[in-house]
């Protein structure tokens, strides 16, 4: 795919992983229209870009997946990619475990994912192109301990992605995971200082996810990766 003038989507584009693709692909000619909670740091982001608009809302919001679409399609016309990455991360033993936040991620990670996927990939296979991109991750292939609920979200997003590859294949629209190990970003700011992942043991940057992202859609229409698992080098599980 030429990704120059291609209209992509990005929710939690703020920090992180969307902010890394956002930065990333702007420098090969890429339209945005963003999406995340923070105003401030959406519209600083979209300051960067040559050409992006901003949709401020919460993916757990069921009418903010279409506000998204609508944007892009008042703006620009069409929508070409769409990557699924706002998500939170959870953990905790099941003594300590808080429910309700454990409900609330599932909304996020899967529910969202859901409802933005089959929104999107409507009008592109009316249009005959189009890439959907879902942020899965290492805990969406194996099971930790202290995090089965997020665990079960990342697994969730693996079948659907599949299912949804494999029903749209010969349409020229393609779907695909990409699948982060231990990443440098705002994800686990909130866990206890004991157990956070430690440099020493191996942390990716943002822009490393980015990178792979951008070596996927860059393959030819003929090409498809449909996963791409991505860890640090000293990553041992």
């Amino acid at each position: 795919m030429d990704l120059k003038d291609k209209i992509m989507v990005i929710t939690g584009a703020s920090s992180g992983i969307g902010r890394a693709t956002a930065r990333r692909l702007n420098q090969a000619g890429v339209k945005f229209v963003l999406n995340a909670r923070s105003k401030d740091k959406l519209e600083d982001l979209a300051a960067e870009l040559d050409s992006a608009v901003c949709v401020v809302g919460d993916m757990i919001d069921p009418e903010t997946p279409q506000q998204i679409l609508d944007k892009a399609f008042s703006e620009f016309g069409r929508v070409d990619i769409v990557f699924n990455n706002a998500g939170v991360m959870q953990i905790g033993t099941i003594d300590e475990a808080d429910i309700e936040l454990l409900c609330e991620m599932v909304r996020l990670n899967f529910e969202s994912v859901v409802r933005m996927s089959y929104l999107a990939l409507r009008p592109m296979k009316k249009q005959g192109s189009g890439f959907l991109i879902n942020s899965s991750s290492l805990a969406g292939l194996k099971a930790f301990p202290e995090i089965g609920a997020y665990n079960g979200t990342k697994f969730a997003v693996e079948a659907l992605t599949d299912s949804l590859r494999m029903e749209l294949a010969g349409t020229g629209v393609k779907v695909t995971a990409i699948e982060p190990g231990r990443t440098k970003t705002e994800l686990f700011n909130h866990w206890p200082e004991e157990k956070k992942f430690k440099p020493e043991n191996g942390l990716i940057e943002a822009d490393d996810i980015a990178r792979c992202l951008e070596f996927i859609l860059v393959q030819p229409q003929e090409v498809l990766i449909p996963r791409l698992l991505v860890v640090p080098a000293r990553q041992e599980r």
